[in-house]
């Protein structure tokens, strides 16, 4: 595997758009996570590595304030988190429960945490976005997690927003949304994004120069061989 640092900053220059075109060449046609938006208006592109959190359905005798003192809970999942990473949760797409307020929120900015990822909603709007946390969720709700879900384990497969995630997977996050890149395809993939990238970028201009679409995107033998001109140089 190639180093993340390197990786990281040649994803930050591809979108989330162009993600989703080259690994449906691929074949992967569900790796966009729905119910998962940017809270902050203007939000820049970050890419890191999946930290996962599983949540299930809300059990009475489970899903307690009490179980937030337990071995296994969101509290000791947060400690466990690496730097730079990003935290994946599976809120089950329950909107009633805020899966993370703002304490958890501020605990990962401290950690280094770089946002978080969830098809639920958070808790404590306006002080989950005063931590700076980057977060993309469903929305906001007031009552705690254990209104409707039960954390049972970090760091194992998880469904968000109906897509397989597993720890390591690499995210990448932007105004539409997030994307996920299955760790063993990220050495592979990241070379085609940013050629796609740089052929979406010399067509814009050709757009804007006035070229119709027709021959231009997708581009015909006779376009290709003037991009190939002009990446020569």
């Amino acid at each position: 595997m190639s180093d993340d640092a390197s990786i990281i900053a040649q994803l930050e220059q591809v979108t989330t758009a162009t993600l989703t075109t080259i690994l449906l060449k691929k074949g992967l046609r569900n790796i966009w996570i729905r119910s998962a938006f940017p809270l902050r208006p203007g939000q820049e592109r970050l890419v890191g590595r999946a930290f996962t959190f599983r949540f299930i359905p809300a059990r009475e005798d489970m899903a307690t304030p009490a179980s937030w003192g337990n071995p296994i809970s969101t509290r000791a999942a947060i400690e466990a988190m690496p730097e730079g990473c990003i935290a994946v949760i599976d809120g089950n797409g329950e909107s009633d429960a805020g899966v993370f307020g703002d304490i958890l929120c501020a605990r990962m900015a401290k950690r280094n945490v770089k946002a978080m990822i969830t098809d639920g909603v958070v808790r404590d709007l306006s002080g989950v976005l005063s931590t700076g946390l980057p977060v993309w969720a469903a929305g906001a709700a007031a009552p705690p997690s254990v209104a409707g879900l039960t954390f049972v384990n970090w760091e194992e497969p998880i469904g968000c927003g109906g897509v397989a995630v597993f720890p390591g997977d690499m995210i990448v996050a932007d105004l539409d949304g997030a994307v996920v890149i299955p760790a063993a395809l990220v050495d592979e993939i990241v070379p085609e994004a940013i050629e796609q990238e740089a052929m979406e970028g010399w067509i814009m201009e050709q757009v804007g120069e006035g070229v119709p679409l027709p021959g231009l995107y997708p581009m015909n033998a006779e376009t290709k061989a003037r991009y190939e001109a002009f990446r020569k140089g």
